[in-house]
């Protein structure tokens, strides 16, 4: 999948995320990047990867986040079939004792 997906432009959006050093670099970066719903949906998508990870039943999950059981099996997908990409993040928040 990722080769699909390999672009020049691609490769500057994710060089210009790498250059993000703050929180509120983001909210406004993103802010101009994306619609509203479009970050709403990214957002919900990780925080389903999340109490996923920490191995929470889909009802609770459905509960706490409001996601479609559809996005919940799509996120279980990737986070078992996927490339690491949820696992490289919360990796690396765990190391920064951002989440648990």
């Amino acid at each position: 999948m990722i080769e699909k997906i390999k672009s020049e432009s691609m490769n500057l959006l994710f060089e210009a995320i790498l250059t993000l050093e703050t929180v509120d670099d983001c909210y406004k970066f993103f802010d101009d990047l994306c619609t509203s719903i479009e970050l709403k949906s990214f957002a919900q998508r990780i925080q389903v990867a999340k109490l996923l990870d920490e191995h929470r039943v889909y009802n609770s999950i459905v509960t706490e986040t409001g996601a479609s059981t559809a996005t919940i099996s799509r996120v279980n997908r990737s986070l078992r079939d996927g490339n690491d990409g949820y696992n490289i993040v919360f990796d690396n928040l765990k190391k920064k004792g951002t989440i648990k």
